[in-house]
């Protein structure tokens, strides 16, 4: 409505165009659940290179193959991860994970300061902590209160890094420099622990390192006085055990394991590396068909889509046809890639280990996406794997062809290509099914779709359920597709051939209307990948000449 005319004169209005941009969500973003040497537990934590998921989570480890997973996720083209460390938290276990500690000694009084490690892990072991009281002079207009300043610096082992908390208190307890909070909020390292006592500060750490030493390095303590140590060292840090179902699936209710993704906006593909049967001495790794179960069902719930390792007791086609049934899933929204990868581990001196192919194969999808598109099939002579010198199983075009009509996606060798993967299938993709949703691309791009239209029309709840509101869902909705048309997402020389969106009267009926719903019924015409190119080839006879 025009303001209030009150005088004679021009009056300008400015008219709402009904234009909402609909854009499209990423494809790509990639949630690994798994167990790492560091970094949070049950939460979702966001890296795009490996280098940051090496200081966050530790990098490569023997007990876990999610480094490795990772690892290969971004050799091979991937640009952002959700990362979700889990760990075994068996409360009956007496080796639970547990955070590295240790106990400082007052100036006065028997009370001891606690610090923590951050997170749970072996890796709290290496973590150092010095005290001094090398301060500001104390001012009580900021609330000072005698000798209660302390400085208090933490250096972690593995990664050289150093912070240091200045200024900090224990007492009073609204002190701006409170160290519980100034540790909350600045610290990466450690956490107070316990009881903080709130009426001395922690005695000043007085050693002097040995020629050639640090005051990181051990010296010789005085007994029974930690203090004229140059630093302290935490202790009691336990990896805890190995991971079981009960712990990559986790509780909905609590946001743990795999649920932990629900702190996560938005995730497009998930990958689950092996993690049952793990060890220090060699390969191994698998994941239960109860997990993988469960994983399909969230991913659907999540309209993501889920890469499936195929099992380590796949040593052949034949055990590859047979397994397939016992899976765990025959999802829409899940693949499973056959054979393993043989690749160097840095770990045991670059020898040749087998790996699960989903972390790689997650990469591979993220390249083909940001180079051709969500639509494009993943797979042919440009979907190499890098970092792959070997397969667990070659495989020859004869056994191929008995593993792609069953739905099973197979990597391969080829001269001058390298390894590629060589199937574009989901779990639902057995030429028996028949199934709408039988190719990877054809599904992905529906879910891109979904998830972009979810988000992008938010905007309609509430609005006055009329034609005024479908035109401009038409437009908005309509524009998006048409966008996506120009890019050669669909099928069809015309936009009358490759798409469609209603929302009228006849989608949205009285009955509707009363209800409170808006129906939008939006179509496409998928690409659907060139599986088998034949080519007839005729010997023309010559014709003689007259």
């Amino acid at each position: 409505m025009p303001s209030q005319l009150t005088y004679p004169g021009v009056y300008i209005e400015e008219v709402a165009s009904g234009v909402r941009t609909i854009v499209g969500v990423s494809t790509s973003v990639t949630a690994f659940v798994g167990r790492a040497p560091r970094g949070p537990v049950d939460r979702p934590i966001v890296v795009t290179n490996f280098g940051e998921y090496e200081r966050t989570f530790g990098g490569l480890w023997k007990l876990s193959r999610l480094g490795f997973s990772v690892r290969d996720f971004f050799l091979n083209g991937g640009g952002t991860a959700v990362i979700v460390r889990v760990v075994n938290d068996a409360a009956s276990d007496a080796d639970d994970p547990a955070s590295s500690s240790v106990d400082l000694a007052l100036d006065a009084g028997a009370d001891l300061l606690t610090l923590q490690a951050v997170d749970v892990g072996l890796w709290g072991d290496g973590l150092r902590v010095r005290i001094d009281h090398d301060t500001r002079p104390e001012d009580p207009a900021l609330g000072d209160e005698p000798d209660t300043l302390f400085n208090l610096t933490v250096r972690d082992g593995a990664t050289g890094v150093i912070e240091a908390h200045r200024n900090v208190v224990l007492t009073p307890a609204d002190h701006p420099r409170l160290l519980s909070r100034v540790l909350d909020n600045e610290s990466d390292l450690v956490r107070t622990a316990g009881t903080v006592p709130d009426s001395s500060r922690p005695k000043v750490h007085t050693g002097t390192p040995a020629a050639g030493k640090t005051i990181w390095d051990d010296i010789t303590p005085t007994p029974g006085d930690p203090s004229q140590e140059a630093s302290q060292r935490l202790a009691g840090g336990d990896d805890g055990d190995d991971l079981v179902a009960a712990d990559v699936k986790g509780s909905l209710g609590a946001k743990s394991g795999m649920y932990a993704l629900e702190d996560a906006d938005i995730f497009n593909l998930l990958v689950i590396p092996p993690y049952l049967g793990v060890s220090p001495d060699g390969p191994g790794g698998e994941v239960e068909a109860d997990v993988v179960t469960e994983a399909a069902t969230y991913a659907e719930a999540r309209r993501a889509f889920y890469v499936i390792d195929a099992p380590p007791t796949w040593d052949s086609v034949g055990d590859a046809k047979s397994g397939l049934a016992s899976l765990g899933t025959v999802s829409a929204n899940a693949a499973v890639y056959f054979p393993r990868l043989r690749q160097t581990n840095p770990l045991r001196d670059n020898q040749l280990e087998t790996f699960g192919a989903s972390g790689a194969v997650a990469g591979v999808l993220a390249r083909t996406d940001a180079t051709r598109g969500v639509w494009k099939a993943p797979a042919g002579l440009e979907a190499t794997l890098n970092g792959v010198p070997e397969l667990s199983v070659p495989l020859s075009d004869g056994e191929i062809g008995q593993l792609n009509p069953l739905g099973i996606n197979s990597l391969r060798a080829f001269a001058g290509a390298g390894r590629v993967v060589w199937g574009a299938r989901t779990l639902k993709g057995a030429d028996s099914l028949a199934n709408e949703w039988k190719y990877i691309p054809v599904r992905r791009t529906a879910l891109f779709i979904e998830e972009s239209l979810f988000r992008g029309t938010q905007w309609v709840v509430f609005e006055p359920n009329d034609e005024p509101l479908w035109a401009q869902i038409r437009l908005n909705v309509g524009t998006f597709m048409n966008d996506l048309f120009r890019q050669g997402a669909f099928q069809g020389s015309t936009p009358r051939d490759a798409y469609f969106v209603k929302c009228d009267k006849e989608t949205t009926t009285p009955s509707d209307i009363d209800r409170g719903i808006v129906n939008i019924h939006v179509g496409f015409a998928p690409l659907k990948p060139a599986e088998f190119v034949v080519i007839r080839l005729q010997q023309i006879a010559g014709a003689s000449a007259v």
